[in-house]
């Protein structure tokens, strides 16, 4: 199995699991079907196309900077009676950073990477309104498991975060990963994509478990110990002198 990591940062991130109407809600952190639709629209495919081996990824996500919760209201106009619609309630996540992972088989997961690279639609982050402010690419596929990526990724939040952070003693971050099918989960999200066609969405629920884990590069972390250090590696060894 190979794990595929991205970086989600931006001014502003959406990613709801449940919309009513006119109120649009967004979780704490992205959902599998988020992920799955912009890695989908990266290799370009339609809105009907089959999503069954993006849905069957392993999925998980850590939340570096939780960012804060921003509330909007949006105003729109039918675009063909020009009728005014409905007042909107909208909700985004504001200087939030995520590193989310995916692992499967590595042949997609490779395809999936080099469709990040060059898009074919252009990535967003939950919403078209949301762009990404970093390249969403961390590196190459890793030949690991999935958790262990995610906890000894780097620690993508900004310098300033992480110091206030680091000095308060709470350098811990969240880790929410799949749940397997036969333990209990923590709790359950509609988040698993069975099809984006705009004519019939579809989701299905998928367990989620949750782990708090230190932050890497800090106490307690596997990046936190020193790099191995001789202080007599300059000294120039000796030439012995013959009478």
């Amino acid at each position: 199995m190979s794990v595929l990591l991205m970086r989600l940062a931006g001014p502003l991130q959406s990613w709801g699991s449940a919309a009513r109407f006119v109120r649009r809600t967004t979780e704490n952190a992205p959902t599998k079907s988020g992920v799955a639709g912009l890695l989908a629209a990266a290799q370009g495919r339609r809105r009907d196309a089959d999503l069954s081996d993006l849905a069957a990824l392993e999925f998980g996500v850590r939340i570096d900077q939780p960012g804060t919760r921003l509330r909007d209201f949006q105003t729109a106009h039918h675009s063909d009676t020009l009728k005014a619609m409905p007042l909107s309630e909208r909700f985004y996540l504001a200087d939030a950073v995520f590193v989310a992972g995916v692992s499967g088989e590595a042949a997609l997961v490779q395809r999936l990477y080099e469709a990040l690279l060059e898009p074919v639609f252009l990535p967003y982050l939950g919403r078209r309104s949301c762009p990404p402010s970093e390249p969403i690419t961390i590196g190459e596929p890793l030949d690991m498991g999935l958790e262990q990526a995610l906890r000894e990724a780097k620690w993508e939040a900004s310098a300033r975060y992480r110091r206030r952070r680091a000095a308060s003693g709470a350098a811990h971050l969240d880790l929410l990963l799949d749940s397997p099918p036969e333990d209990r989960p923590d709790f359950t999200l509609r988040d698993l994509p069975v099809s984006f066609d705009a004519r019939h969405r579809r989701y299905g629920l998928r367990g989620i478990r949750t782990l708090r884990i230190p932050a890497p590069g800090t106490a307690g972390s596997p990046q936190s110990s020193p790099p191995p250090h001789d202080p007599t590696d300059l000294l120039k060894p000796v030439t012995s002198r013959t009478a």
